[in-house]
């Protein structure tokens, strides 16, 4: 998969950008690809205009399209990808957004790469347990969410953990690492469908009929983080309530979750929304 750059931004350089993909293909190939057996390569190229056109993709030269941008385009998005009317996936990269949170926005470009490798089209889901009821939602398929406050160096340059796939399995398997880092907090590393400080996970609730997100409880950084993108209304969100008829018929084929991992753990949550 060859995942094209188009860098629109004002305030970063093509050479900068050139050091940071360096960094981003090193921990896809070495880190990500070989416990997902999933990989891609990203690769800077032109642009056409000075304003992206979502519609013909004109700069797309590979398999999706990642826009390094500095004006938030879609809404609620730190880094926003979806597909258009054609199914090209393509994503952006918002520094401003970057820049209010206070984090490197080469953090956000590493989970943004890493959730078009997983889920190119934004159309999948992994049923599992609610995190405060027991009883079965649908959890979004996304890499670094439940991991979102943690980083680490590459090359001297910042990028995001991300999740491993035992981490989507509704019990733990002895011995499994959930999450690249595996940081422990309070003796514990990172439970099945669990959440680390400063990361939240979304999912859609078939009993309300809509997508949430929850936080553990108490947890300001992460309440920080989706403060700040809820101002800027939901869209990574928005863009998966348009499959709303394919989730209806998941949520009409699947089987209840064995147990609700999150509700034995003693864990307390916050729902965001």
């Amino acid at each position: 998969m060859i995942i094209t750059v188009v860098n629109q931004s004002a305030n970063i350089a093509d050479e900068q950008l050139q050091m940071v993909i360096r960094a981003v293909n090193r921990q896809i190939s070495e880190d990500f690809e070989p416990y997902w057996s999933l990989g891609a390569t990203l690769r800077l190229e032109g642009k056409s205009s000075n304003t992206p056109n979502k519609l013909s993709l004109p700069d797309m030269r590979g398999d999706a399209v990642l826009y390094l941008w500095d004006k938030v385009d879609v809404p609620g998005a730190l880094g926003y990808h979806d597909a258009n009317a054609r199914g090209i996936p393509f994503g952006f990269v918002f520094t401003e957004l970057s820049h209010e949170l206070n984090e490197e926005w080469t953090v956000t470009l590493l989970h943004e790469a890493l959730e078009l490798i997983a889920d190119p089209l934004v159309i999948l889901l992994v049923a599992g347990p609610h995190p405060s009821e027991d009883r079965t939602v649908f959890h979004w398929y996304e890499m670094s969410d439940a991991v979102q406050g943690e980083i680490y160096k590459i090359d001297e340059v910042e990028v995001s953990n991300f999740l491993l796939p035992l981490y989507f399995t509704p019990d733990a398997e002895p011995g499994s690492r959930n999450d690249f880092l595996g940081r422990s907090y309070g003796g514990k590393t990172l439970e099945s469908f669990g959440i680390n400080p400063g990361g939240y996970i979304g999912f859609f609730d078939p009993k309300l009929g809509k997508h949430v997100t929850f936080a553990n409880a108490g947890d300001s950084r992460a309440m920080e983080r989706l403060a700040v993108k809820k101002k800027w209304s939901a869209g990574r969100r928005s863009s998966r309530t348009h499959a709303w008829s394919r989730e209806r018929a998941a949520t009409a084929a699947a089987r209840p979750a064995p147990r609700a991992a999150a509700v034995k753990s003693g864990k307390q949550f916050t729902q965001i929304d």
